[in-house]
């Protein structure tokens, strides 16, 4: 590998380290519940690549399936679910109130 390749992966891993600790903040700060989870999923995606780019394949495919998709999912689920009941609990309540 040739000079200019190191110093374009050097920069390529001080951006990747820039957008994980952005990300990772705005997913925290984040008002809506929805974005905070898809930006959550993306940060997920996003440290996979940093684990291949640590040279630990095997964690970054546990961190992809496990870090993104499963525990993304069961948090877009547990939303979906929580969204339903507030909205029935809104509808109970209003028809208790006439």
């Amino acid at each position: 590998m040739d000079e200019e390749d190191s110093v374009m992966l050097q920069i390529f891993d001080w951006v990747l380290l820039l957008v994980i600790l952005v990300l990772a903040w705005r997913s925290l700060n984040d008002r809506d519940l929805f974005r905070a989870v898809i930006k959550f999923i993306a940060l997920g995606l996003l440290l996979a690549v940093a684990w291949v780019r640590l040279r630990a394949p095997d964690v970054a495919l546990a961190e992809a399936a496990v870090g993104s998709g499963l525990t993304g999912a069961l948090i877009l689920a547990a939303l979906v679910r929580m969204r339903k009941r507030e909205k029935a609990a809104t509808r109970s309540r209003s028809e208790d109130l006439k």
